[in-house]
């Protein structure tokens, strides 16, 4: 089996990206993953990914003039290791439309609800404040417009009564290390397209 080489994006602890680390462990898996970027240089996942034999790289966005040329340098290291797929885990950064357009159809998100519903941050909160019996987590494809893609996969939580916004963030995060590692296999596979 010829696995997908996969990069992954993220800014933070990385558990997401563990998730898919750890899924591509299984000789059965479709995609392998050949890099990590972070855009910061203390991000937790780095130390995780490094662990895992997984070549890291770090390209702060504050050292760049512009969005554009951010993007362009990330461009550059995703082409280097010949990416097939990037996949966003906690990736706190908006991405320029051109950027977006370069990988269509072969980048993929997570987001903490269930979409369109929430788009954007403080998700958790929102829906508690909405009153909402459901909430969740989404995975799909990335476009331009902000947490707006096409849906892969999604999976749903109960909104407990007396939930704090924590207690919710730790059930839907849950959901995502489950759907995340399946839904990058359907993309892997080609089983899911735009």
């Amino acid at each position: 089996m010829t696995k997908k080489r996969v990069a992954i994006l993220i800014s933070g602890r990385g558990s997401n990206m563990r998730a898919l680390i750890e899924a591509a462990k299984d000789k059965n898996y479709p995609a392998e993953i050949v890099l990590v970027i972070s855009n910061v240089a203390g991000a937790g996942g780095l130390e995780f990914a490094r662990q895992h034999g997984i070549k890291t790289e770090v390209i702060e966005h504050k050292k760049f003039p512009s969005r554009e040329i951010f993007d362009n340098a990330m461009n550059v290291a995703l082409k280097k290791a010949n990416a097939e797929i990037v996949a966003l885990a906690g990736f706190m950064r908006l991405l320029s439309p051109r950027f977006v357009e370069s990988w269509r159809r072969r980048m993929i998100n997570i987001h903490p609800s269930l979409l369109p519903a929430y788009k954007g941050l403080h998700t958790h909160k929102r829906a508690i404040e909405a009153g909402e019996k459901f909430h969740g987590c989404t995975v799909h494809f990335v476009t331009p417009e902000l947490d707006d893609g096409p849906t892969i996969l999604q999976a749903k939580v109960p909104v407990l009564p007396g939930d704090t916004e924590d207690a919710l963030a730790s059930r839907v995060l849950e959901q995502e290390h489950k759907i995340y590692p399946e839904a990058l296999r359907l993309v892997a596979e080609g089983k899911a397209k735009i």
